[in-house]
């Protein structure tokens, strides 16, 4: 099996599609493990259950998002390593990242583990979903190691175009989910601790059997004591693109956190929809992300290879394939909403109707959410810091503002939350855009990278 995969000459499309397909596999099928654990809790415990597992993941994406950003942002400086040609810094990379990689997801479990209470709290989560919540919350917090190893596996396999890797140990990972999500909820009735059982021992295998066989098979995982060094330009560069996606991730997990609350407000049809609906629309974005993680896989190369003409390239042929893919699903969304919002409950015909409704309101807005990735993804390939801080900035204000203007007009009410979601992502995308188009300009006419500097 090729573990890498230069896309510094040849067709762009070609390298952006084929790149994207194992991950968008992956991706859906990450997201489909998740839906396992919601489908069989909803069905199986009931709506009280299903909302408290919903409750958590603005809380929960806050605590991921902090260790993820790092990984991301060795992933962006290892392409660009690997688009020079430069082995020794790959390696370097490869190793250093890991040692980041280790440190912050212990810390940041722990403090996730002990504020799970006072943070539900905080976002008012109603007294019949708390204790579920907390629960859920303090085992996703303990499993934040094992995402992390996976997460960063796959960053550093993908860096070096392999995107075949991380989907093999995914479909592992999902499978074992889904059947420990059965046994230990239906049939050992251990109800949410048994969803959150199930998804903690799935992500351990995924993470940890990923590592043995890139290890065993991609020869920059063959690394050797001068390559196990602390390379303080990796760390610096690595942490410099890190920490601003860490606060970008962070500040839209406390913007849904924002919006969590006044979903909460609404009462527990409301917080159920919401739960359905954020679920689904988990895997609306699965496309969207992986075309942008392979644009930056892409853009990270080639700005790496000094070929600007490619990276403007690559973003322009990934806007048409995102807008075909957005034709495509929103009438999808329109007229099926009702029957996907029915594979959550089976016997909630008030939260089936709120969610139906959602989803159509929510998919008018699919092409700006598209435009948000494809974006993000060129300027996180090429280096861009400070858009990670410009976009999460923009969706804090967006998050924490129009939420509460619209819910509080009384003929628009609770939709509020979900009109709130699409007009979040219009100025999130439109921002976006005027970033790129800002950043080609600076670029035209001059190479990405000075000939024989370090990458930056």
């Amino acid at each position: 099996m090729k573990t890498t995969q230069n896309m510094t000459t040849g067709s762009p499309v070609r390298h952006i599609i084929l790149f994207s397909i194992p991950m968008m596999i992956g991706n859906i099928i990450q997201q489909f493990y998740n839906l396992a654990d919601s489908i069989v809790v909803g069905r199986v415990v009931g709506r009280t259950a299903l909302g408290a597992i919903g409750a958590t993941g603005s809380v929960t994406f806050l605590f991921f998002a902090l260790c993820n950003g790092i990984g991301s942002g060795g992933g962006v400086i290892t392409s660009q390593y690997f688009g020079r040609d430069d082995k020794k810094k790959v390696k370097r990379c490869i190793f250093n990242v890991a040692l980041i990689m280790l440190i912050f997801p212990l810390i940041v479990g722990a403090a996730a583990f002990f504020l799970s209470r006072p943070l539900l709290i905080l976002l008012d989560t109603p007294e019949t979903m708390l204790p579920d919540a907390v629960t859920y919350m303090q085992m996703m917090s303990i499993g934040l190691v094992f995402v992390s190893l996976y997460n960063y596996i796959s960053s550093m396999l993908r860096a070096l175009g392999d995107s075949m890797t991380p989907l093999m140990f995914l479909i592992f990972a999902s499978l074992v989910n889904i059947g420990l999500d059965i046994t230990f909820v239906k049939f050992l009735g251990l109800g949410v601790l048994g969803a959150a059982l199930a998804t903690l021992i799935s992500q351990f295998l995924s993470g940890v059997l990923c590592l043995l066989f890139a290890i065993r098979t991609n020869p920059y995982f063959h690394l050797e004591k001068k390559d196990m060094r602390y390379d303080r330009k990796v760390v610096k560069d690595s942490l410099r693109l890190g920490i601003p996606l860490s606060l970008q991730f962070s500040m839209i997990a406390v913007s849904c956190m924002a919006l969590q609350r006044v979903v909460n407000g609404f009462g527990d049809i409301a917080v159920t929809a919401f739960t359905a609906t954020s679920r689904i629309e988990q895997v609306i974005h699965q496309p969207y992300q992986t075309l942008s993680a392979a644009l930056s896989t892409y853009s990270g190369q080639n700005y790496g290879a000094n070929k600007k003409d490619r990276v403007i390239e690559g973003y322009r042929k990934s806007l048409l394939i995102m807008a075909i893919f957005t034709l495509i699903m929103i009438p999808v969304l329109q007229f099926f909403g009702e029957d996907i919002v029915s594979l959550f409950l089976t016997d909630e015909p008030e939260v089936i109707r709120t969610g139906a409704i959602a989803l159509r309101i929510s998919s008018l807005f699919y092409l700006f959410l598209g435009v948000i990735y494809v974006a993000r993804g060129v300027l996180s390939g090429i280096g861009d810091a400070f858009f990670a801080l410009l976009n999460g900035i923009v969706e804090v204000i967006g998050r924490f503002t129009i939420p509460l203007f619209l819910t509080a007009i009384p003929m628009i009410g609770m939709w509020g939350i979900w009109w709130s979601v699409g007009i979040v992502w219009f100025v999130s995308g439109l921002t976006a855009w005027l970033r790129y188009v800002q950043k080609m300009r600076e670029l035209t006419g001059k190479k990405l990278i000075p000939d024989k500097a370090a990458v930056r």
